[in-house]
């Protein structure tokens, strides 16, 4: 009775400090944005997939099987636990041991994992206090980060033993006394055996001091996760079920701009949706704490802080201050800092300071490339970019500050349509001496294109990239398919300027791109821009233009695939390519495979550079910065990109989005290799191996 007293007395302990540590996170949310969630069955099924079937920790198949084994491990021997606690309330032993097989089944799971989570974790402890692994390591991993960390691992070993020790000493006790043996102890019923003829009285002992370490060890962990990274325990799985489950690529719209926008355009037609709104306009974008969504606060809570986002971010590796980690770490540590004020004085508490400028600065923030790589690699689905954007989006329309070349871009767009400087007039100039149908003659003859072929800025304007223009244009047309092109009414999709936090600007562009669309009542879509593509296809239907986008290397895919195209006349056989994955082709729309089986139709040298499909580096273009100087760092991001793409001894670097090619190009020079390494788009190769 004594002992059931002494525990019910250690449980309700625990469970006070428990609650009375949580409700000072959990009474936070109340001063976040709404954010409403939806879907449920999808996000249930991500959740088992990512939490429970850990697919973003076995990415890295040796580290990450580790760690799996040690979350599966901590599920099987919850179940024990819970029966201690039982068994601890009521006075019982063994209470679950009615399960019959099924219990003999979970102890020895149980009893091998305690052996399999004791092994991994002094691995982990060896390689954080031996090893010098990167991502361990930056200037947000303050010492207590560390030693954080390394009292957890070392509170998990000590339940793994405390653990074994108890099922061994249980085991003893049953062999002196002769009592019945609930449940299967392979491993402990091994280191058992060297002890067999204990007493029974040394072995009960032993169990109870063992029950007793490893319940009150439980007890303690449980009240200093709260303060510690660790808290992810808890918060990961919930946090994945309430995560993105969009395309990575995808922005979500901000309604509020939308009103505005249609107010500028539309003030009459507008006038009765807006009327309504009185008082103080909502803030555009995150300046403080206040500013994020409840879900931007709940993955800061579950941010495990094990670097896996940083170590891929293009700008970190490149030595830029940027560190996605520390972006969530900021968040959590904002909100610990303004949460008392907010609680206490509401809404109106201003401490002086905010989590853009005091927290982040804008050369953090302005360093992203938006590659989506943070957010592919973190274990619990946090998206970080997301918040970034937000961030920037304060920047830009509240405080009016952008990099002087994206402020550039922004004017030009604005009034040319196109991020440089060119008359609108001259967006069809790539196309002399072609048979491009327009989509406006198509209409005056009363035909109706298959496909329109959407050109984009770069493909109108740059320089490089006519050509690939042209070349597509060549082989559309060695195809006889059906398309047009919008020609002169064509106008930027707005992707640069809404990834450089310019929503309004994008919004405008995108309501005019679709009433245009629309106009001609079109259906399919081809680009050969990945940035483009996804903006065509995940964004604009948040404004009203639903449209079936295919990009270019899909589309030849399609014609391979068929039997239509014919790829083989060996033109390009002595030649050795290697492809680099567009971002916002393959990470931000899972699309690998098409641009690949296109240049396994040509006959040629294939090899793949050390980091590709899904682990592929940004050309460092993205998110704006093909249009600003780069923030200070080691190197850029698309020399360390052309080097190892130089390392794979090819000859061609074969790319399909107009960013990635200016790059590409750019760092075939820097290293002074352009005279023997060449960078064509897919569809180049493809016009080169149709002799066009």
């Amino acid at each position: 009775m004594l002992k059931q007293i002494l525990f019910a007395i250690s449980v309700l302990i625990t469970l006070g400090v428990f609650t009375w540590t949580i409700q000072k996170y959990f009474k936070y949310f109340k001063f976040t944005k709404k954010k409403p969630l939806g879907d449920f069955g999808k996000r249930f099924w991500v959740m088992i997939k990512v939490a429970f079937f850990q697919d973003k920790i076995l990415r890295k198949p040796v580290i990450g099987l580790m760690h799996a084994l040690v979350w599966w491990g901590f599920i099987v021997i919850l179940i024990g636990s819970i029966e201690m606690i039982i068994d601890g309330l009521f006075g019982t032993e063994k209470v679950l041991s009615f399960l019959g097989p099924f219990y003999d089944f979970l102890m020895a799971s149980g009893d091998i994992f305690a052996l399999v989570i004791a092994i991994a974790i002094l691995a982990f402890l060896i390689r954080r206090l031996f090893m010098h692994i990167k991502r361990f390591y930056g200037p947000e991993m303050k010492p207590v980060s560390k030693m954080d960390a390394n009292l957890a691992l070392v509170i998990i070993f000590l339940l793994m033993i405390t653990l074994t020790a108890m099922n061994v000493d249980y085991l003893l006790w049953v062999y002196a006394t002769g009592e019945p043996v609930h449940g299967v102890y392979p491993v402990s019923n091994y280191i058992a055996s060297s002890f067999i003829g204990t007493s029974a009285e040394t072995a009960w002992v032993g169990y109870q001091t063992n029950w007793w370490s490893h319940i009150l060890l439980i007890f303690i962990f449980a009240n200093i996760l709260p303060y510690s990274k660790h808290f992810h325990v808890f918060m990961s799985v919930p946090n994945v079920f309430v995560s993105k489950i969009d395309p990575l690529g995808y922005v979500e719209n901000m309604p509020n701009i939308t009103k505005e926008v249609k107010l500028m355009l539309d003030p009459n037609a507008a006038f009765a949706d807006t009327a309504e709104d009185e008082g103080e306009p909502e803030r555009f974008g995150v300046l403080d704490i206040e500013d994020t969504t409840w879900v931007n606060y709940f993955n800061s809570l579950a941010c495990t802080e094990c670097g896996r986002c940083t170590s891929v971010c293009p700008a970190n590796i490149t030595g830029k201050l940027l560190s996605p980690r520390k972006v969530m770490m900021d968040t959590r540590a904002r909100m610990k800092e303004k949460g008392p004020g907010l609680v206490k004085e509401g809404k109106g508490f201003d401490d002086g300071k905010h989590l853009v400028m005091d927290y982040l600065t804008e050369e953090e923030l302005w360093a992203c490339t938006m590659c989506n790589a943070c957010a592919q690699e973190c274990p619990v689905n946090i998206n970080q970019p997301s918040l970034i954007l937000d961030m920037r989006r304060y920047l830009v329309m509240e405080e009016s500050k952008a990099p002087s070349g994206l402020n550039t871009v922004f004017t030009n767009i604005e009034n040319n349509g196109a991020p440089w400087q060119f008359s609108p007039e001259d967006r069809m100039l790539w196309a002399e001496e072609l048979d491009v149908p327009v989509m406006a003659d198509k209409l005056a003859a009363s035909e109706n294109p298959e496909y329109l072929f959407w050109v984009g800025s770069a493909g109108a304007f740059d320089d490089r990239y006519k050509k690939v223009s042209r070349e597509f244009v060549k082989v559309l047309n060695h195809l006889k398919v059906d398309y047009a092109v919008l020609g002169i009414e064509e106008t930027d999709s707005g992707d640069v300027v809404r990834r450089a936090g310019n929503e309004m600007l994008f919004q405008m562009q995108a309501l005019m791109n679709i009433e245009i669309l629309n106009g001609y009542e079109v259906k399919k879509i081809i680009t050969c821009d990945p940035h483009d593509y996804n903006t065509l296809k995940h964004e604009y239907p948040d404004l009203g233009g639903n449209y079936e986008v295919i990009h270019h290397t899909q589309f030849l895919q399609g014609f391979i695939d068929s039997g239509n195209l014919n790829l083989n006349n060996g033109s390009l056989k002595d030649k050795k390519i290697t492809f680099h994955d567009p971002c916002y082709l393959g990470r931000a729309n899972n699309e690998y495979k098409a641009p690949r089986k296109i240049l396994d139709a040509i006959p040629s040298t294939k090899v793949e550079m050390e980091r590709n499909k899904s682990f592929a580096l940004c050309c460092g273009a993205g998110g704006g910065q093909m249009f600003k100087e780069a923030e200070e760092g080691n190197k850029e991001v698309f020399i360390e990109r052309t080097e190892e793409a130089l390392r794979t001894g090819c000859d061609i670097i074969a790319t399909a989005c107009p960013f990635c090619m200016v790059m590409m190009t750019d760092g075939i020079k820097y290293k002074n290799r352009e005279e023997e390494i060449k960078n064509y788009d897919i569809a180049e190769l493809v016009s080169m191996s149709l002799n066009l």
